[in-house]
């Protein structure tokens, strides 16, 4: 079994139900911001097959549409998506998500060969793949081994006043205004994007998930 080791460059834990939407703060790992190992958000919720569970992992935040074009996926960056499905808090299942050459290739869901700080990638397992999606372009969406994918730059769905958020932390008001003002608004950034089957992250009942980017050492 080839192994490749890399080490660790951001974490983002959500807890879920299978049928809860949940998403991670934006801007809260400043080890990692404005590299391209910084995750933006994390996503995970019921697809519209209720039988299924969707993973949705953002990096490289706040990206104009003038820088869109140019930005890519880092190949020395792997995205994990951890499971924990028995409440301990270690990851049991994860999915794997690589870029090389134009496509995202994705491994698993699988039990991990090592856990925490560390992972490794088995290159006996065949993997999933889709083609990265073009800035531009019209959503590429590959669909194997019972799973959907999709790689690529999006509009960044995160909604949040931050200017606002700014002033209550100071003191200087009470709530948001009512509408408030899209910080991030005609940014983007690039996604990662897996639906799979209930059955194979858990199946029913809840699961402990957080996503990591980890750096090839």
């Amino acid at each position: 079994m080839k192994k490749s080791k890399i080490l660790l460059g951001t974490v983002i834990i959500a807890i879920v139900g299978l049928i809860t939407v949940v998403a991670a703060d934006h801007i809260d790992a400043p080890a990692a911001k404005g590299t391209t190992a910084d995750i933006t958000d994390f996503y995970a919720f019921q697809g519209e097959n209720t039988s299924n569970l969707v993973f949705v992992a953002n990096v490289q935040g706040l990206l104009a549409p003038t820088a869109t074009a140019g930005a890519s996926f880092d190949e020395n960056v792997l995205v994990e998506f951890n499971i924990d499905t028995n409440n301990d808090n270690v990851e049991d299942l994860v999915i794997q998500a690589i870029p090389r050459d134009g496509k995202m290739y994705f491994f698993g869901p699988v039990a991990p060969s090592t856990t925490g700080l560390t992972s490794s990638i088995n290159s006996l397992i065949l993997p999933s793949s889709v083609a990265i999606t073009k800035y531009g372009s019209n959503a590429v969406v590959a669909e194997a081994n019972g799973m959907k994918m999709f790689a690529g730059p999006r509009d960044d769905p995160f909604f949040m006043d931050f200017a606002r958020y700014g002033e209550i932390i100071g003191g200087k008001a009470t709530a948001f205004n009512n509408p408030g003002t899209d910080t991030f608004k005609g940014t983007n950034v690039l996604s990662i994007v897996v639906e799979v089957p209930k059955a194979r992250v858990g199946g029913k009942g809840k699961i402990n998930t957080w996503v990591e980017t980890k750096v090839k050492q």
